[in-house]
């Protein structure tokens, strides 16, 4: 592999805590007596797309804290004193995984000692993994944006539960398929939306490389200003190589992020304009994370709809307004 060392290490120590035996205390075991739980169990997850994964699969028998809110970006995010006290103060923690929450990883390697930590994205095959080649050979940490792949992760999250809470596995069980049917629904409306766009506009240009795993799955070609973390800059060569494609394809429309700056998009607005080529802003993408709390584009599903919407309707397709279920905010 082409890992660099320091980080080979890191997820290795990491690969370890996490086994089933490593992921408790040695006086423990991830399955509990009915005496120890307390229901709701307190869970603590990462980032918001794994934060609804187990709450729709745990429901009424979970109370999941979220660590990194709305419009924080995951990739820069270092643990504060307060989300340190979040995890040790739940019975279980849930990551990504992937890399996304680099700066987190001691933090999680710290934690796995004393309790159980699942990486959500641990039954993905590898083989259907993007590995970049300016990530320095690690995998693109953005699965959630292919539906279908994530989808995989729903059963991460009830093995977990299960294990943990053996006396409601049926019902962890029961909310996952429920959940990975309402999944599947948002695919195929992806698919259809995206695929209504006109052959020659297929092209989703962002502020950094966050939706290669969308364009796979959805029919387009995505382009991004800055690398897979946002912790890269973009060079004026980069930018300048991106308008002369926006004006060689006669791209209509760019598009920004909710949780990364907007100066290279709008540089890229600019060096078109000076050639004479007139962009919009699209409208703005959840990449790594997702909406305010508490509204539709807060979830998971609201998330993948307003993406799947604005993407297509701005590109010359045809999807509702409103989105799949009517609910987007207008």
């Amino acid at each position: 592999m082409r890992k660099l060392l320091a980080f080979s290490l890191m997820l290795g120590i990491l690969a370890g805590c996490q086994s089933r035996q490593d992921s408790v205390p040695e006086e423990s075991s991830d399955q509990q007596s009915d005496k120890q739980l307390k229901y709701p169990i307190p869970v603590a997850a990462t980032v918001g797309m794994v934060a609804d994964l187990v709450k729709n699969v745990g429901r009424e028998y979970v109370a999941v804290t979220q660590i990194m809110g709305s419009g924080v970006d995951p990739h820069m995010h270092k643990a504060s004193r307060d989300d340190v006290q979040t995890i040790m103060n739940s019975d279980m923690v849930f990551y990504s995984g992937l890399m996304l929450e680099g700066k987190m990883a001691d933090t999680l390697i710290k934690v796995a000692r004393n309790k159980p930590v699942f990486a959500v994205t641990e039954l993905i095959d590898q083989k259907t993994l993007l590995e970049p080649d300016d990530f320095n050979g690690h995998y693109d940490p953005h699965v959630w944006m292919d539906v279908a792949t994530w989808s995989l992760c729903v059963d991460a999250v009830k093995d977990a539960l299960s294990r943990y809470d053996p006396r409601h596995a049926a019902d962890y069980q029961k909310n996952a398929d429920d959940y990975k049917q309402q999944l599947n629904t948002l695919h195929e409306y992806g698919l259809k939306v995206i695929q209504s766009i006109p052959q020659n506009s297929r092209i989703l240009i962002t502020s950094h490389d966050a939706f290669n795993y969308f364009g796979r799955a959805y029919g387009l070609e995505v382009l991004g200003v800055q690398g897979i973390s946002t912790e890269s800059e973009a060079g004026l060569k980069r930018i300048n190589e991106l308008v002369d494609l926006l004006v060689a394809k006669d791209v209509k429309a760019v598009f920004v992020e909710s949780s990364v700056s907007k100066k290279n998009i709008t540089a890229l607005i600019d060096g078109a304009k000076a050639q004479g080529h007139e962009i919009i802003i699209g409208g703005e993408l959840f990449s790594d994370a997702m909406g305010e709390a508490g509204s539709y584009e807060g979830s998971y599903m609201g998330m993948l709809d307003h993406n799947f919407t604005i993407v297509a309707r701005a590109l010359g397709g045809t999807a509702p307004e409103k989105g799949m279920q009517g609910k987007l905010t207008p």
